[in-house]
């Protein structure tokens, strides 16, 4: 299977059956034992310990169902997180990470709350705009809107579509099937 770049691909199946496991190969959080997995000519099952975080830092954004941002880290903190590791100076990082926060609707004024002081929603669009910190190819979402409420959710599948026409690449793992309709794939 091979997926273009500006697609939004979901990935639909039963619980067990493999799908986070397919998201951790394709961001390689796991590695497989066999088989190839290219991108942009390169199979990353061969790639070096430091070719794959590389890779990590720079052409993935990860997307968790359970938001994983710091918690003693506000907002804008963990927007900026991502960019320390590539060498981003100070001021890029938090100017990036105030447009991307703007970019996923966050207020100025929740910029500097810690995630516990924030609604499941905010802490997912956090979340993405964490994903988003520097600029990755590939968005891979595992069940992006499992912990908010179905409003919000529709919020934040709206968001990742528009992303996906971003010269990105979305692949979501969800049990919602209302996603798929937006989804190319």
């Amino acid at each position: 299977v091979s997926f273009n770049s500006s697609s939004l691909i979901s990935i639909v199946g039963k619980s067990g059956s493999g799908k986070s496991t397919l998201l951790n190969l394709l961001g390689s959080l796991e590695r497989a034992d066999s088989g190839e997995i290219n991108f942009e000519g390169k199979n990353i099952v061969k790639l070096s310990d430091k070719e794959l975080i590389n890779y990590r830092r720079k052409d993935v954004g990860f997307i968790f169902q359970f938001f994983n941002l710091i918690p003693n880290l506000t907002a804008i903190e963990n927007v900026t997180l991502p960019m320390e590791f590539v060498k981003v100076n100070k001021e890029e990082r938090i100017k990036r990470a105030k447009e991307l926060l703007n970019k996923v609707d966050i207020k100025e004024d929740r910029f500097y709350h810690t995630p516990l002081k924030l609604s499941g929603g905010q802490q997912q669009r956090v979340a993405i705009a964490r994903a988003l910190a520097n600029n990755p190819k590939i968005i891979l979402a595992d069940e992006p809107t499992g912990n908010i409420d179905s409003e919000t959710g529709k919020l934040i599948v709206k968001l990742l579509h528009k992303l996906s026409k971003e010269n990105r690449l979305v692949i979501i793992v969800t049990h919602d099937a209302s996603i798929t309709k937006l989804s190319d794939k």
